[in-house]
């Protein structure tokens, strides 16, 4: 139970971050885009990992195996907003990536 109030805290702090993070940038390039990664942080991480912690103290379910879905949960959460928020930045500042794209796949 610790553990999950532990990921519960630190996805909390990452929301935090997340959301000064596409605040500052995106009001520096006069975007509104990026709030996703807040959100998703928030619900996702934070409150997934609160209710987590309420339904482990009345059934005790967690073993091994749920420990390992956990773990491909974490990393697809934190995949996810990696690449929203390269998304975000690749949008913001206006980079054109599907020429590189292109370039790579004829080389």
């Amino acid at each position: 139970m610790k553990r999950l109030m532990l990921a519960s805290i630190i996805y909390a702090v990452l929301a935090l971050v997340g959301g000064v993070f596409y605040r500052e940038f995106t009001k520096l390039n006069g975007f509104t885009i990026l709030s996703v990664v807040h959100t998703h942080y928030l619900i996702l991480g934070m409150v997934f990992f609160l209710l987590l912690v309420l339904v482990e103290k009345n059934y005790s379910f967690i073993n091994d195996k749920v420990r390992k879905y956990l773990l491909l949960y974490h990393i697809g959460l934190n995949l996810t907003v990696v690449m929203l928020v390269v998304r975000g930045v690749v949008q913001v500042l206006s980079l054109d990536v599907s020429s590189v794209v292109i370039l790579e796949l004829h080389i």
